[in-house]
């Protein structure tokens, strides 16, 4: 049995599956997620888990080399900006809409219990060395 990181079995072994290029789709409920990329679903109830929670325990396990979120984010969920601009120091922005065409291209999403809106992200994976 593993010590510590994501216990989740499902989330684990997706993640040992990601490759330097490869995308990952960490999004709130109400994110459509796309028809192809394997999905885990973390979602329990509203807002369990959140959005932080779920994106701080991948970038404790992945390499990132770029991350892309949409725009309004700015306007309709401050914390959600502020988490992404904190942990990431070159953040893309695109539309909303943008987005969701950009996320059928992910390998992995992540769906997370989040209720407020724009608190999605795409992950680029990068390499360790």
């Amino acid at each position: 049995m593993k010590r510590a990181g994501i216990l989740n079995r499902h989330l684990s072994g997706a993640l040992a599956e990601l490759g330097h290029g490869h995308e990952v789709l960490v999004c709130d409920a109400g994110m459509p997620v796309p028809e192809g990329p394997r999905v885990v679903d973390l979602a329990f109830r509203a807002g369990v888990p959140s959005f932080a929670e779920v994106l701080d325990g991948l970038l404790d396990e992945l390499v990132v080399e770029g991350a892309t979120a949409a725009y309004e984010v700015r306007e309709a969920n401050l914390d959600a900006a502020a988490l992404l601009e904190g942990r990431f120091s070159e953040l893309e922005l695109v539309s909303h809409e943008k987005l969701k065409e950009l996320s059928a291209g992910a390998r992995l999403v992540v769906r997370t219990g989040e209720a407020r809106p724009y608190a999605n992200v795409l992950l680029r994976c990068g390499v360790f060395f």
